[in-house]
C-alpha cells in the first residue's frame, strides 16, 4: 500500500456512507430479537426495520470491503507521527476495520444461518464499535479544534 497526503473522492465518500450506514443501522435494531426469534420459530420475518437492517449490514460489509480495496489500490496517509497517541490511532483504525467487517458478518451468520450463538456476540461487537467510533470521532474533533492540525480535512476534502 502506498501513503499519500490526504484520501480521494472515492475514499471519503465511502468513509461518510459507511458511516451513515452503520448510524442507521444502530438506531433500527429496535425489534430485531422479535423478527429473529419469530423466524426461528418459523414465522416469516415481515416489515420494514428487520428487512432494511437486514441489507444495510449486508450493505455495511460489502462497501467495507470495496473500502479495503480501494485502500490497497490508492493508498491511505501515513499516521501524523510515532508518538504513543499516533500508535494508538493506528491501531484504533485497524480495530475499527475489524469490527465494521465482523459486525455485519456476525449479524448474517445469526440471521441468514440462523445460529442463536452468534446473536449475542453481534450486539456487544456492535455496542464496542459505537463506542470506538465516537471515539474516533471525537478525536477528529480534537484534532481540528484544539490542535488544529488539519486532520479532519483529510477526510472532509479530496487530495
Amino acid at each position: 500500500m502506498r501513503n499519500t497526503t490526504g484520501y480521494s473522492r472515492l475514499q471519503i465518500a465511502l468513509h461518510w456512507l459507511i458511516a451513515a450506514l452503520i448510524v442507521l443501522n444502530y438506531f433500527v435494531s429496535e425489534g430485531m430479537e422479535d423478527a429473529f426469534d419469530g423466524m426461528m420459530e418459523g414465522t416469516a420475518a415481515s416489515g420494514l426495520v428487520p428487512t432494511a437492517h437486514v441489507w444495510v449490514g449486508v450493505a455495511v460489509l460489502a462497501l467495507v470491503l470495496l473500502r479495503l480495496l480501494v485502500r490497497l489500490v490508492q493508498g491511505a496517509p501515513e499516521p501524523l507521527g510515532a508518538s504513543v497517541g499516533d500508535k494508538a490511532a493506528v491501531w484504533g483504525h485497524r480495530v475499527l476495520y475489524l469490527l465494521m467487517l465482523a459486525v455485519p458478518m456476525l449479524g448474517a451468520v445469526t440471521w441468514f444461518g440462523g445460529m442463536d450463538a452468534t446473536a449475542d456476540l453481534h450486539v456487544i461487537a456492535v455496542n464496542v464499535l459505537m463506542i470506538l467510533a465516537l471515539g474516533h470521532a471525537a478525536m477528529a474533533i480534537f484534532h481540528q479544534y484544539v490542535l488544529r492540525d488539519g486532520l479532519l480535512g483529510r477526510m472532509m476534502r479530496a487530495r
